[in-house]
């Protein structure tokens, strides 16, 4: 007995058991769906995407070329065209064809928008993120980091500095300081992900985040970013990181406390 009609039998004796079982009614089963032309030409150039055969910055052949070569109509081809440039993976060039993009980092971003919508629930989980990302960018900053982003750093330090007691451009250096040290890990995604989180942060939490930079408050914020300064300077992955952590605890203790 062929191995395929062996594994359907089994399967069919399976489902008429469990349909015995549950009194033959209560299993939902649902229709499956016979994909139409154009998910199949779609899924097929997916398939040739993964495996290498097209890659970003390829021109595909024309709408009428495709076609004949998938042996399908032109509309199927322009329908799978489209849903893959909605999937952001094809884009049209006017005048000269289709192409398959490449990739984008600044694609990682959080919609500034949804600050608007933000409940304190939600804040409380974009602070999670930046805590688990921010800490291991300052480990990854400690050992990729350049001297030149050393001085961004220090520069942004100096202007927290100067800016003491003035609650916006007191916020604007701190973070100068954090988005220097993302940028010191030379990873782009990650870069304006950290961006995009930030900038969300600002503005769902601005008048709140303010009372950090009172000249008392500057203080302690530049004493635990000189901390996380020191150990990125000095290639510490690991204690970059727990000042990282240290720092990005006492922030959001003081957030909370402001809010209550």
């Amino acid at each position: 007995m062929p191995r395929k009609r062996f594994q359907s039998n089994f399967i069919s004796s399976k489902m008429k058991r469990n349909i015995e079982n549950y009194g033959g009614s209560s299993v939902d089963y649902k229709t499956i769906r016979t994909k139409k032309i154009y998910e199949q030409v779609a899924d097929t150039l997916l398939d040739l995407l993964k495996n290498g055969m097209l890659k970003p910055g390829d021109k595909l052949d024309s709408v009428e070329t495709l076609a004949k070569n998938f042996g399908v109509g032109r509309s199927a081809i322009r329908e799978a065209l489209s849903a893959l440039r909605a999937m952001g993976i094809l884009e049209m060039h006017q005048g000269e064809g289709t192409y398959v993009k490449a990739f984008d980092a600044t694609r990682f971003s959080v919609p500034i928008s949804v600050a608007f919508l933000m409940k304190a629930e939600d804040m409380k989980e974009l602070l999670e993120v930046r805590r688990i990302l921010e800490s291991g960018a300052a480990a990854s900053a400690a050992l990729s980091r350049t001297e030149n982003d050393l001085m961004d750093m220090k520069q942004a330090l100096e202007e927290m500095e100067r800016a003491k007691g003035n609650g916006e451009l007191g916020e604007q250096a701190d973070l100068a300081f954090h988005m220097a040290l993302v940028k010191a890990t030379g990873n782009q995604m990650l870069t304006h992900l950290m961006q995009s989180v930030s900038d969300v942060m600002v503005q769902g939490m601005r008048e709140t985040r303010k009372q950090l930079h009172t000249e008392d408050g500057t203080s302690k914020l530049l004493e635990e970013h000189w901390r996380i300064y020191d150990a990125i300077a000095s290639q510490h992955a690991y204690e970059a990181r727990e000042a990282m952590l240290v720092h990005l605890g006492n922030v959001e203790k003081s957030l909370r406390d402001f809010l209550k």
